[in-house]
């Protein structure tokens, strides 16, 4: 059915919130943009005028779809080259949606989307759409086509999973910065132990190359062996510019709400370290280099402007 001009202002008022929710159960702000056209295709093909509650339709058909995703997604990590990480957001993002709750900052943040993986697709669901978007579960149970005691049964199970992977942290923007600032120091300084002080001794260093850029799919363990692989990952050399294609910048950001290292040859960003940070130290670095999986990241970066300069170069 063709729609009207009001039909298509109230789906478009509506994509935000919707990339923002399928970005959450997805891990992939590429995917989260195809969740949301895929349901503007539904909604353009729905009758819209005996559609109640636009709103609630427009995120069931978007949930729904999702978890469809979700469901394959399982089957082609399989074969995914590599350790398989969600694709980050820089500062500023709107994809990243709500963020005037401590539980709306941690549900985007980027060691909760890592844990989110080893939900279930409808564990993911509902923890997504009670803590980041405060659905109340009678509504999040219409969504599913569950009953509201198995939706609260599912919160409850999801919720306390989430909460044993992490220690919650709460990190402003300033503090970040000197949380970034503190690690590149200690990681140029060319000696391990620096990066030793900072780390937890069961601190883990994983990256996601996809088969295009080389990223162990084990990665690291121990705060040495993971100090030991940063000293030589930050060390400048002609054979990484090379790599490249020219000379990494490397500056201190934040994505997904924590801190971050992002590095950038010519405006293209071609690496974010997203550290994952506890009062004992910083327990993970995770970096995403995948090309694919930084496009966002890049156009993010272009936007924003950079009046400070990078703080190393390799």
């Amino acid at each position: 059915m063709a729609l009207t001009v009001e039909d298509v202002d109230r789906f478009e008022a509506a994509r935000p919130r919707l990339e923002a929710i399928a970005y959450r159960l997805l891990g992939s702000a590429s995917e989260a943009e195809d969740a949301a056209q895929e349901t503007f295709l539904r909604w353009q093909a729905a009758d819209t005028g005996r559609i109640e509650v636009p709103e609630a339709w427009l995120t069931k058909v978007l949930t729904n779809y999702c978890l469809n995703q979700l469901t394959s997604a399982r089957a082609r990590r399989e074969t995914y080259v590599g350790r398989w990480l969600p694709e980050p957001l820089l500062a500023g993002d709107p994809m990243l949606g709500p963020a005037d709750t401590a539980e709306q900052r941690e549900s985007v943040s980027y060691a909760v989307l890592v844990l989110l993986e080893r939900l279930t697709p409808g564990e993911r669901a509902v923890y997504v759409l009670r803590e980041a978007f405060g659905y109340p579960h009678r509504e999040i149970a219409g969504i599913l086509d569950i009953t509201e005691s198995a939706c609260q049964q599912i919160h409850h199970r999801a919720k306390k999973h989430v909460a044993q992977g992490r220690a919650r942290t709460e990190i402003d923007e300033g503090a970040a910065r000197r949380i970034v600032e503190e690690f590149l120091a200690a990681a140029t300084s060319g000696r391990t132990e620096p990066l030793i002080r900072l780390l937890t001794e069961d601190a883990v260093s994983v990256g996601d190359g996809g088969g295009k850029i080389p990223a162990r799919a084990k990665g690291f363990e121990g705060a040495r062996a993971v100090a030991t692989f940063l000293r030589g990952l930050f060390k400048p050399s002609p054979a990484k510019r090379a790599w490249v294609g020219g000379v990494p910048e490397v500056y201190a950001s934040t994505a997904n709400g924590g801190p971050a290292v992002v590095v950038v040859v010519d405006g293209r960003v071609v690496g974010v370290s997203c550290l994952e940070v506890t009062p004992e130290g910083i327990v993970a670095v995770r970096s995403q280099v995948n090309p694919d999986k930084l496009v966002r990241a890049t156009e993010r970066w272009a936007a924003a402007g950079h009046d400070e300069g990078p703080l190393h170069t390799l």
